[in-house]
């Protein structure tokens, strides 16, 4: 029997959450419901997606292959039900769209992609700066909208913000590392580790604030402005790094495999989402992309 939609719905729902509980949660079913239905998924394909452990599941090499097969047949599907919205298709104009670095790589690259398909005929340009910029930008006019992260949006009396994705802090562990079997991690365990610090989008400032309100004081072994930097340089042993799980990928660049676990307390989470500024009339080629933007956050959640 061939695999359907709302198995792959499913399937890549566990594999972002890295969880069923979590996914059944996000997609309102019967954790049964996923189980079964992953189950049925391997045994079309003929590999296991995930390896099952006492602490729950994690993704293999093959299904991190398949979970990019998965994305692309599910945003075909979604761009087929709108392929007869004449409106899009016929609309021309402009679309000035603002991004930060961290966000660029890991949510726009598909927004776009998507928008593109829709609104053929619209003039997209698109600018990367950090936050702060980014708001006096959208204050002053010069963009329509941008996607950022949100979580320390400064100046929310003049901005409108929609969250697309809310992601929480993990910890990055090499394969082998004696903390990828504790049942339990605590912020003094992170304390005792050399520790990556990624310096993009705020996440600098957040895992110092996140560090210090756990009663932790890191030792910083590397600091980087490159995710892939830190994906390697956790890999090879060189330290952990405390990120949120929306840039999350198990293989480095190496081919080494990167684990990411939970840690306990009230971890802070980022937020990312499309801003623009109150009050202004958005061109219709905004208000496409915003309502693409939810469609694509609403099949997420389904």
């Amino acid at each position: 029997m061939a695999f359907t939609l709302r198995q792959l719905q499913y399937f890549v729902a566990v594999a972002e959450q890295g969880s069923v509980t979590r996914a059944a949660q996000n997609l309102s079913i019967s954790q049964s419901s996923v189980t079964e239905a992953i189950k049925e998924l391997e045994g079309d394909l003929g590999v296991e997606l995930f390896d099952r452990h006492p602490r729950g599941l994690s993704i293999t090499h093959n299904g991190h292959q398949f979970l990019r097969h998965a994305t692309k047949i599910l945003a075909t599907v979604s761009d087929a039900r709108n392929a007869f919205s004449e409106t899009k298709e016929n609309s021309g104009g402009t679309l000035n769209i603002g991004v930060t670095s961290l966000v660029a790589g890991y949510v726009l690259s598909d927004l776009l992609a998507r928008y593109r398909r829709a609104c053929p005929n619209v003039e997209v340009s698109a600018i990367e700066d950090n936050g702060s910029y980014l708001e006096h930008l959208l204050v002053g006019g010069e963009l329509d909208v941008a996607v950022m992260v949100i979580s320390n949006l400064r100046d929310r009396m003049a901005l409108q913000a929609e969250i697309l994705e809310t992601s929480p802090y993990r910890l990055w562990l090499p394969m082998g590392h004696p903390l990828v079997s504790a049942d339990i991690i605590s912020a003094a365990d992170i304390a005792r580790e050399p520790l990556i610090m990624l310096t993009v989008d705020e996440i600098e400032e957040n895992t110092g604030k996140l560090l210090s309100a756990l009663g932790a004081r890191p030792q910083v072994a590397f600091r980087t402005r490159s995710v892939e930097a830190v994906r390697s340089l956790v890999a090879t042993g060189a330290g952990v790094a405390l990120l949120p799980d929306l840039v999350y990928r198990p293989w480095s660049l190496e081919g080494d495999r990167i684990e990411s676990r939970d840690v306990s307390g009230a971890l802070p989470v980022v937020q990312v989402g499309m801003v623009w500024r109150k009050g202004s009339s958005l061109p219709q080629s905004a208000r496409d992309f915003v309502g693409i933007a939810e469609t694509l956050r609403s099949g997420r959640g389904r």
